[in-house]
């Protein structure tokens, strides 16, 4: 009986494996090679996925470092929004809207601040002298009396080739009365409107209006604030135009979803990412609006005004790859709002524009946290570089076949983290899903550890110079193990 037994599960493994082969070779028939050359790729959406058997795609979670930075100035306050990162070669900038009382969209109480960093983690505020605020220029005011656009004002460093230097800094800002205004500076700190008409009237614009040269569509993009039905109704949601002069610009187009729930999108939060800037990644504040956690007067105890307590709100991550399309394949909550009644409020745990690295090996991003309360104050989070999401198998193994494609390099580096008991194994097929002689499952150096880069090899030997232009298939067997990017060179 044990012999039969053994010869079942024998067969049930042959079956299983001719199967998962079929699977992929019925695949690599029926696609095009994907031609990646030399890109890095993340495993940030399906878009290298053949087919998988106990593996999944796996949003990760960041890493809370703690404040950076408290809104404790009188011009900065408990409202406090829309801030915006980058970094420039060895300096780190960050813009935000000050307002310390609420009021509409757009108001005088609004002012645009400024702060810096050396690094990403530790950071000033420069006393100016520009603008004059609660009697005194020691601050760090860079835009004043200019309502509405520091209500939303977002810059960005212009990455155009050829973009003249007076003209380095771009931004957009204003509100659905004003339309978007075009800003420029060469320096990040004094800033003029580039012409008096707006150059982006259709939209609600009531968010976090970002923009940003693309390299990988040769255009300048913008993601802003529509509704699902105009005119403020229905859901908050994202539409995109493009522009080849940040002047002129074309029709606004409604992004799309996939086949997933609608939601309240506050803030896209939607930029390249610094290490592969063909793949856009998103961070959008999800708001729930009515779904109430905290009562009126627990929120009022807390120092903050009654009408932000009904609704609360957090970070969620999407991805696109240029177009109209984003790819929401995790839906989960990215950063929730935690333990603790502070971030159970309204307009609370909504990111930053911007991830940044801050170490060869991390990222770093940040979540603004107690909203509308007096200790306000911005979080800084970390991942590993490329470490939004992973292929992941667990300690019963799994495997991914990828769809058919093409390379150009002599080695394939992966992201990768094992635990001690895991294991990554790579093997690489033609196009009909068969291993390729010399570079096969049983022919693969097992890979054990955590790195950003490491050369897959096999009988010790990474060079793959001969495969170059072949279509190919990668096969990765993982067993309590992620792999977070690929790349050939």
């Amino acid at each position: 009986m044990l012999i039969l037994i053994a010869i079942e599960k024998e067969k049930i493994m042959v079956i299983l494996a001719v199967g998962l082969l079929l699977t992929f070779g019925t695949l690599a028939a029926a696609e095009d090679a994907v031609d990646i050359g030399s890109r890095l790729e993340l495993f940030a959406d399906s878009y290298l996925v053949g087919a998988m058997r106990n593996a999944e795609l796996r949003l990760q979670t960041p890493w809370p470092r703690g404040p950076v930075m408290r809104f404790d100035q009188p011009w900065e306050g408990r409202y406090v929004g829309y801030i915006t990162v980058f970094q420039e070669e060895n300096l780190y900038r960050m813009y935000y809207r000050g307002l310390p009382v609420s009021g509409g969209d757009g108001s005088e109480n609004e002012s645009t601040c400024y702060a810096e960093s050396r690094d990403g983690i530790a950071w000033t505020k420069p006393n100016l002298g520009i603008f004059e605020a609660n009697g005194t220029r020691d601050n760090n005011i860079i835009l004043k009396g200019m309502a509405p656009f520091s209500h939303n004002f977002c810059p960005f460093l212009d990455a155009r080739p050829g973009a003249p230097a007076e003209e380095r800094y771009k931004a957009l800002a204003g509100t659905q009365k004003s339309g978007l205004c075009a800003f420029v500076s060469g320096d990040g700190i004094h800033w003029k409107k580039w012409r008096d008409e707006p150059v982006i009237t259709k939209g609600a614009f009531d968010s976090q209006n970002v923009s940003f040269w693309s390299e990988a569509e040769n255009l300048y993009i913008c993601y802003f604030r529509t509704w699902s039905q105009g005119e403020f109704k229905g859901y908050r949601t994202v539409s995109r135009c493009t522009s080849k002069d940040f002047i002129h610009w074309s029709e606004p187009v409604a992004m799309s979803f996939g086949d997933t729930p609608r939601e309240h999108l506050y803030t896209n939060q939607t930029r390249p990412y610094f290490r592969a800037p063909h793949l856009y990644i998103a961070m959008p504040a999800r708001f729930m609006s009515g779904c109430r956690v905290l009562t009126k007067e627990q929120f009022e105890q807390l120092g903050g005004e009654a009408e932000y307590s009904g609704d609360c709100s957090e970070t969620v991550f999407m991805s696109s790859r240029g177009g109209t399309a984003y790819d929401r394949t995790f839906m989960e909550g990215f950063v929730r709002p935690g333990l603790g009644l502070n971030n159970w409020s309204s307009r609370t745990n909504y990111s930053a524009y911007g991830v940044v690295p801050t170490s060869a090996e991390e990222m770093s991003f940040y979540i603004q946290r107690d909203y509308g309360q007096p200790s306000h104050y911005l979080e800084r989070f970390t991942l590993r570089c490329d470490g939004f999401a992973s292929l992941h198998a667990g300690y019963a193994g799994g495997e991914m076949g990828t769809k058919p494609l093409r390379f150009k390099g002599r080695e394939l580096i992966i992201n990768y983290s094992t635990s001690a008991a895991g294991s990554v194994w790579v093997e690489l097929q033609d196009e009909e899903g068969k291993p390729i002689s010399g570079y096969s499952r049983e022919e693969a150096d097992e890979i054990i550890g955590d790195q950003i880069e490491r050369a897959v090899a096999w009988k010790g030997s990474s060079d793959i110079s001969s495969l170059e232009g072949r279509t190919v298939r990668i096969r990765f067997i993982l067993k309590d193990a992620d792999v977070f990017s690929l790349r050939f060179r």
